[in-house]
Formats: C-alpha cells, structure tokens, sequence
C-alpha cells in the first residue's frame, strides 16, 4: 500500500491503482494518519485535524465511524487501534512525503559528495513526486 500525501491525499494499492478515499474528512483522515508513519494518533489530536475548531458534537463516535470507513476502503489491518488512538500500519517509504525527504536528503548528500548528476537523477526522483 502507498500513501500520497504531496497534492491530492489519496491510497494505492500493491498494484498502484487508486483505492476510493472520497471525501474530504476520510482524505483528511488519512493524510494525519500518514503524517504519523506508523506513530500513533490520540483521538483527541485526530478530531482536531479532521474538524479543526468545529468538531460535531459526539466527536469521539465520528472519528470511530470516519475510522471505519477508512477501514472498509484500506483493509482493517491498514488502521490499528492504539491505547487512546489509531495508527496507520505504514512506514515511512510506503507514504510520498517521507520518500520525498529522504530522497532530498540524499540528493544533498550527492551534491556534498562531487557527485552532480548522481544528485540531478535523485533529485529529480524527489520533484516527480
């Protein structure tokens, strides 16, 4: 499963195809979740990145059932429960951020090193995505 996070927050699957995230709060969802890598989220830090200074009223069920719903779409094993939270079950080479920095930081490196089209190809990897 791949994570992209970098524009539009969508999931695919091991084949690459899109998997269907509709909607603005299950895409929210997912990208805090993918901004962890695999770190756990308290569910009070999830309702405030999903509905900011206007949480519903029953706050807590919302995100249980906007949990669920990304569920349904990932895989049950993609969203683990944590004491007090969730986590996505991803590292940080399954989501587009992470590779991207890191493919930065190596470019870095390359550069430092005398290596400029080394640094060109590996950079260039890093704007694709």
């Amino acid at each position: 499963m791949r994570y992209l996070i970098l524009g539009v927050t969508e999931a695919r699957d091991e084949h690459g195809g899109p998997l269907p995230v509709g909607g603005a709060r299950l895409r929210t969802l997912l990208a805090a979740l993918a901004l962890r890598a695999g770190r756990p989220a308290s569910v009070a830090g999830l309702i405030d990145d999903v509905w900011d200074d206007a949480p519903p009223q029953d706050a807590s069920a919302a995100l249980q059932a906007l949990v669920g719903r990304l569920r349904r779409v990932l895989g049950r094993e993609a969203v683990a429960g944590t004491p007090g939270g969730y986590r996505l079950t991803a590292g940080p080479d399954d989501i587009d951020l992470y590779v991207f920095e890191r493919l930065a930081r190596q470019g870095a490196a390359e550069l430092d090193a005398g290596t400029p089209e080394d640094a060109a190809r590996t950079l260039r990897a890093a704007l694709a995505l």
